[in-house]
């Protein structure tokens, strides 16, 4: 079973790795971007894209961010408004390695949530998850309010959290060094 829709997070700064990581390349890809696109298309009808600008040169279905600004809760609701009364599984692109099994394991644990996010031990993911749309408003409210942190949201809105053992699936490239761990 295909699940509905994914969005992967391509809009960072990249200010710790020294250059945009989405652009780096990846595997057997162009970009980590191009990855997380083919290696979540597996499993998702639709996969976007979201981003500030067209960095891609049209390669993908885009989500453009309606702010300049850097954060997280505009991005969230510049792809929250695209959608109604839809689940969206959101993965930041420098998270490529989250397992398929524990995507599936939070899409059934969302059905009666607005926010089903991963956990593991150290830590919740909260921008590893599905959201609903319904949520859009209150994203755009907490934007307003300068509150950017996901966490916040989540909170406010209601959320549950899945613990997975496996933390490895959460790496963050956050460094260059970080694509040395990486295992596929």
């Amino acid at each position: 079973m295909k699940l509905p829709v994914c969005v992967i997070l391509s809009g960072g700064k990249s200010s710790r790795f020294g250059c945009d990581k989405t652009l780096v390349k990846f595997n057997e890809c162009d970009t980590l971007t191009e990855f997380c696109v083919k290696r979540y298309g597996e499993i998702f009808e639709k996969i976007f894209v979201s981003a500030k600008n067209d960095k891609f040169g049209g390669k993908f279905r885009l989500l453009l961010d309606k702010s300049s600004e850097f954060s997280p809760m505009n991005a969230l609701f510049s792809i929250l408004e695209n959608f109604k009364n839809e689940k969206v599984f959101i993965v930041p692109a420098d998270m490529p390695l989250v397992e398929f099994s524990t995507i599936y394991s939070l899409y059934e644990n969302s059905t009666n949530e607005k926010i089903c996010v991963a956990k593991e031990s150290k830590r919740i993911h909260f921008l590893c998850g599905f959201f609903s749309s319904e949520i859009a408003d209150l994203a755009c409210s907490l934007a307003k309010k300068n509150e950017h942190k996901i966490e916040n949201l989540c909170k406010k809105a209601g959320f549950k959290s899945v613990e997975f053992q496996n933390s490895g699936q959460f790496l963050n490239i956050n460094y260059q060094s970080d694509l040395l761990k990486v295992k596929i």
